[in-house]
C-alpha cells in the first residue's frame, strides 16, 4: 500500500501520540484546560472565501476549551491551544486553534506564549472552500483583559468578565480578512471540558477537508480518541 509523505507523518505521529497516552491516559496534549462558552457573530467582509459559513452573516452558540499544548508550570512558554464547537445549523461544527505567527510563513508555525491573549492563533491546516484552500485565525481584540495561558490564572484574570476575538480568513499566502467575532466567558458549570473536538468529523459547513490533511491528522486523533486502557 502507497502511503505518500503526509501518510507517513501522520503514521509517526499517531505512534508518538500512543507513547504519550501511556503518560497521560486521558489526554496525551492539552491535559488541563479552562471551559468556556459564547458566541460567534459572523459579518463578512468584501472578500468570501468560498466556504459557506464563513460568507454568511449569523449567530451561533459555541463552547471551548483553552488549553496548554505540553502543560508546562505555570508562567513558563507553550503552545495555547483554543478549541471550538459552533453549534451550526448543520449540527456541531469543531474548530483547533493554535498559537502561531500571522505573516507567512510563520502562520505554520508553532509559537510558545505565556499569554493566551497575546497569541495569535491558527488553524494551522487549511479547509477546502470552493475557492480553494482557507485558513482560519482569531487574535484578542485591542484593550482586552491580560489573560494568562495557564487554566487557574486565566480563570483568575477573566473572572466574570469576557474575552473578544476577532475572526479572520485568509488563503495560506495571503492577507487575513475579518469576518466575525467571538465572544468567550467562563462556563458557569464547570471548570474544565471533557468535550473530544474532532474537525475532521465535524466540519464546518460548505468546508471540506484535504485528503493529505486527513492522513496527517487522522492517527493522531484516533490514539487520542480512545479511552483510557
Amino acid at each position: 500500500m502507497k502511503v505518500g509523505l503526509s501518510g507517513a507523518a501522520g503514521l509517526a505521529f499517531g505512534t508518538l501520540f500512543k507513547g504519550l497516552k501511556l503518560l497521560r491516559p486521558d489526554r496525551p496534549i492539552h491535559p488541563r484546560g479552562v471551559a468556556l462558552t459564547g458566541t460567534v457573530e459572523r459579518r463578512p467582509g468584501v472578500a468570501a472565501s468560498g466556504i459557506r459559513w464563513i460568507d454568511s452573516a449569523g449567530t451561533d452558540e459555541v463552547t471551548a476549551r483553552l488549553s496548554r499544548s505540553l502543560g508546562t508550570p505555570p508562567g513558563w512558554p507553550d503552545i495555547v491551544g483554543l478549541a471550538l464547537r459552533i453549534t451550526t445549523e448543520t449540527g456541531p461544527a469543531d474548530v483547533l486553534l493554535a498559537s502561531t505567527l500571522l505573516p507567512w510563513p510563520g502562520r505554520l508555525l508553532l509559537v510558545p506564549h505565556r499569554r493566551a491573549s497575546s497569541s495569535n492563533l491558527t488553524s494551522l491546516m487549511p479547509y477546502k472552500g470552493a475557492k480553494g484552500p482557507v485558513l482560519l485565525a482569531a487574535r484578542t481584540e485591542p484593550g482586552g483583559p491580560r489573560l494568562p495561558a495557564a487554566p487557574e490564572g486565566f480563570r483568575e484574570a477573566l473572572a466574570s468578565g469576557t474575552w473578544s476575538l476577532g475572526l479572520y480568513h485568509a488563503r495560506p499566502t495571503g492577507r487575513w480578512i475579518r469576518f466575525g467575532t467571538l465572544t468567550l466567558a467562563l462556563d458557569p458549570d464547570r471548570a474544565d471540558s471533557a468535550t473530544r473536538f474532532d474537525p475532521l468529523r465535524h466540519r464546518l459547513p460548505g468546508a471540506a477537508g484535504y485528503r493529505w490533511a486527513s492522513r496527517l491528522r487522522e492517527p493522531s486523533y484516533s490514539a487520542a480518541r480512545k479511552p483510557p486502557g
